[in-house]
């Protein structure tokens, strides 16, 4: 059966092809030569198929240069406007999460499916945090992606990311392992930043991120904080027992606090490979480093800390935080908390 003027053909291309049937669409006609502008929707193996892709075309027309779009194309464009809303730790995570996704990078958008997706999660081979922030990103750039009508459905919210194991648990130092920190402080290198981490309840990356303008040595303080709203800026008390390490590592002519051998910022991936996992592993002890983060919420806890002030310590919202001036009162209260761990 003939079709109708301007629907498209499908055209069998010459050679050994796997997809050797081309299905193009007129966009419109050369002003000089009078000869058609051709737009091709895309290659199938099969006649019949490339005859339902162009039907299916014709019945809901879209536009084949969106449609065309890789799972990388839509990154690139979705982070360029999502990672001015977010810190650098969260950065990391979702560029860590995408080169995970590399299976598919250069697959269209609209062709990824659940099966795709699964496969990823199911050969990961990582922890149950780093399966749930590939989903994660797989979620945002799908949402991205039906924002822009590239996609209708979302194959994402689909996935099974299974259960943590039980070695995936978080973990806090004992009582006889933060003692063991202190009595090498001054035998091994960078032992005082895992002691800082626990008692003020940081985050790897708030840690590195931690400006030395600051820091406010006399009235015991430090403002910092990243990822949310409530965690960002906020004040950090500085316990008397991590206070000498603060001191040691202050440094006016320094950007930041915690720094690397010439002075200079601290990544928090060099951080966590060079510094951290090197004390872990001469100390014989089993942590990540936000279990740091863990053990002071849990230590401050047992100490019966009040709920509200370990909420504005380690920047969780909360409905009853209904302002978010730090008065003195409220930094000596915070001082107060943290010091009974």
């Amino acid at each position: 059966m003939r079709k109708p003027s301007g629907y498209g053909s499908v055209i069998k291309l010459k050679g050994n092809r796997r997809k050797p049937y081309q299905v193009r669409v007129t966009k419109g006609y050369d002003k000089d030569t009078g000869k058609q502008i051709y737009k091709y929707i895309g290659y199938f193996e099969k006649q019949q198929e490339a005859e339902i892709a162009l039907a299916e075309y014709n019945a809901n027309p879209y536009d084949i240069d969106t449609a065309r779009i890789t799972f990388k194309e839509l990154y690139d464009k979705w982070s360029s406007e999502h990672f001015q809303k977010v810190g650098r730790t969260s950065i990391e995570h979702y560029d860590l999460a995408f080169r995970y996704c590399k299976e598919i990078h250069n697959m269209r958008f609209i062709d990824i499916r659940l099966n795709h997706l699964q496969g990823i999660i199911d050969n990961l081979g990582k922890p149950y945090p780093t399966r749930r922030m590939t989903k994660l990103l797989m979620s945002q750039l799908f949402r991205y992606a039906i924002k822009n009508d590239i996609v209708e459905k979302e194959y994402s919210r689909y996935v099974d990311l299974g259960k943590p194991s039980p070695r995936e648990e978080k973990k806090i130092f004992t009582q006889e392992e933060i003692d063991k920190l202190f009595k090498y402080v001054d035998k091994l290198e960078y032992v005082d930043t895992v002691l800082i981490m626990i008692f003020t309840c940081m985050r790897i990356g708030e840690l590195v991120t931690i400006k030395t303008e600051n820091v406010h040595l006399k009235e015991r303080y430090m403002i910092g904080g990243i990822k949310t709203q409530a965690g960002r800026d906020r004040i950090i008390p500085i316990n008397k027992k991590i206070l000498p390490f603060i001191e040691k590592w202050y440094n006016p002519n320094n950007e930041y606090l915690i720094t690397n051998d010439k002075g200079e910022q601290m990544q928090h991936q060099n951080y966590r490979r060079e510094k951290f996992k090197n004390i872990m592993e001469k100390l014989k002890m089993d942590h990540t480093p936000h279990e740091c983060r863990h053990t002071g919420i849990s230590l401050l806890d047992s100490a019966g800390a009040n709920k509200l002030c370990v909420k504005r310590i380690v920047g969780h919202s909360s409905k009853d935080i209904t302002e978010d001036v730090y008065t003195h009162k409220t930094i000596e209260e915070l001082i107060a908390t943290i010091d009974l761990i």
